[in-house]
């Protein structure tokens, strides 16, 4: 399993919303960048990278950002938010991002998301994020009525490169993630799911590799200084 340390960006800088909400917005760094090369000196060597003012309209916002974060070449950086349509997919995979990720596009329409899996194989993500057992869109803004399990099932018939599954009622609240639905979602499908939300301490990180995660997402939990990207990496040795 490896760790991925989060950066969400919104005008620029790097905040956390909690529980997606666009009103509740912490500001931790107004430099991205400089955040991105704290990440790098703790010895990460993945980024969760989160374009939130291009969840919310649908289109990439803070490219310079991600262009800037990306040039540093020093991380397996994967993106979402506002990942809607090719020319976007080929032009950050261009910027040397490893994968981006895919949430509303995919749920509202499937065929595109199953192109697009095939023609890019091993650098879609799908992002399921969930309200409950349902799968939220546009940025946690509306749910959709799909449930969250069958739709895995569905989308892991592709070659995508992994699942990012978020509970949106643990992320940002500081109380670890959703272990009952997390594991469920890794027993019923064979593609890589990793864990975001709520991720807070070491032996959440413990868990998260004990039910079989590939990955965790740690966000809030290390802005607050609730675990260490070194803490959380020797967990897992």
């Amino acid at each position: 399993m490896y760790i991925l340390p989060a950066i969400d960006l919104r005008d620029g800088k790097c905040v956390r919303l909690i529980q997606g909400r666009y009103d509740k917005e912490i500001i931790y760094e107004p430099d991205p960048v400089k955040q991105a090369r704290t990440f790098i000196d703790e010895g990460a060597e993945w980024l969760h990278l989160v374009d939130l003012d291009g969840a919310r309209e649908g289109r990439s916002v803070n490219s310079d950002a991600i262009k800037a974060i990306a040039s540093l070449g020093k991380l397996k950086i994967e993106l979402g938010g506002g990942i809607r349509d090719e020319d976007t997919i080929r032009h950050m995979l261009n910027l040397g991002l490893d994968r981006v990720i895919v949430g509303t596009k995919a749920i509202s329409d499937f065929d595109w998301f199953a192109r697009m899996a095939r023609k890019y194989p091993g650098r879609i993500a799908l992002g399921l994020d969930a309200r409950g057992s349902k799968v939220s869109t546009h940025g946690w803004h509306e749910d959709s009525g799909i449930d969250a399990l069958e739709f895995a099932r569905k989308a892991a018939e592709l070659p995508i490169a992994a699942i990012i599954y978020t509970d949106i009622s643990k992320d940002g609240m500081l109380s670890g993630p959703n272990f009952e639905r997390t594991r469920a979602l890794i027993d019923a499908i064979d593609k890589p799911v990793i864990a975001s939300g709520g991720v807070t301490t070491v032996d959440d990180v413990r868990k998260c590799a004990e039910i079989g995660a590939a990955g965790a997402i740690i966000g809030r939990a290390y802005y607050e200084k609730s675990i260490t990207i070194k803490d959380a990496l020797a967990a897992l040795i």
